[in-house]
């Protein structure tokens, strides 16, 4: 991706969705841009208005970290927003380096790792990358994300999925929700490894293909996805409210543990439940085919 272009179109979007009243500044009677002016922002970052003006054209290479805090305050920049800003910095630099890859198509989980997720028998446990590869899974993801594994094409992808399965607006209840928080991943990932090819062709092919995705891109939103809620409408057992947890794993950064579990007692355990007894026997009678068909 070109850094300069997204450093320039990150901070206008930021810059105008600030009023002037926001920031309490008069409005103005003869404002021709949408939210606060270059001058505006540079004002309250405490630097020149030339020196913004380069940053906000993608200079940003050799940006202090202060200059960077300052922008941070000035447009009230979110904590997944302040990362993506010293991400695009970061990845400006001539020296940067680039994080740690690795290829859907190529890595697979240690063992101990598969241990892990073999071993969380309650809800669906899964690894991905920024992505939203599906890189290992348990089995009660695997029925979990039955119909993300059933698309043509492998790896499986969340994102993929997301916008070019029409199985994905039942799946998921809130739809324009869950479009929302995919893009803001996939647009966190892009800041963070801006040199990613299969990220990019993965970008590319939701552009072209999904007039949604190409939409919300446009928007330049970003964000932290580690705790919440989320309802599901799955195909086989229904409707379920669930609680998720997403952990960096410190052994395999840019890489996130997500586990989904249903309240207690709730009506979604029950569901979840019943999820489990299928995949169990989904896979077993896959993996007796598998047998016979050496």
């Amino acid at each position: 991706m070109d850094n300069r272009a997204e450093v320039r179109e990150f901070l206008i979007s930021r810059r105008a969705r600030i009023s002037p009243g926001d920031v309490g500044l008069p409005a103005g009677a003869k404002r021709r841009v949408k939210g606060l002016r270059r001058s505006e922002v540079a004002t309250l970052a405490g630097v020149s208005v030339e020196y913004y003006t380069r940053l906000e054209r993608g200079a940003i290479s050799g940006a202090s970290p202060e200059v960077l805090n300052s922008l941070v305050k000035a447009l009230r920049l979110d904590d997944a927003e302040r990362a993506h800003l010293f991400d695009l910095a970061h990845a400006a630099s001539p020296v940067a380096r680039p994080p740690k890859r690795r290829s859907a198509k190529s890595w697979s989980p240690h063992t101990s790792l598969q241990w892990t997720l073999d071993a969380i028998t309650a809800g669906p446990a899964f690894v991905r990358n920024g992505r939203m590869d599906l890189l290992a899974v348990n089995t009660l993801a695997r029925a979990f994300y039955r119909d993300v594994h059933a698309m043509p094409g492998q790896p499986p992808n969340v994102a993929r999925f997301t916008f070019l399965d029409e199985r994905a607006r039942t799946f998921f209840p809130d739809w324009d929700m869950f479009a929302e928080v995919t893009v803001a991943i996939l647009r966190t990932e892009a800041g963070r490894d801006p040199h990613n090819k299969e990220l990019h062709d993965l970008i590319g092919e939701l552009c072209t293909r999904s007039d949604e995705f190409r939409h919300l891109w446009g928007a330049h939103d970003v964000r932290h996805h580690g705790t919440g809620f989320k309802t599901f409408d799955h195909p086989v057992v229904g409707e379920m409210t669930l609680a998720f947890e997403g952990m960096e794993l410190a052994a395999e950064p840019g890489l996130t543990l997500t586990v989904y579990t249903a309240e207690p007692g709730s009506a979604s355990a029950e569901r979840m439940s019943l999820l489990a007894s299928w995949g169990a026997s989904e896979f077993q009678a896959e993996r007796a085919v598998d047998e016979s068909h050496p």
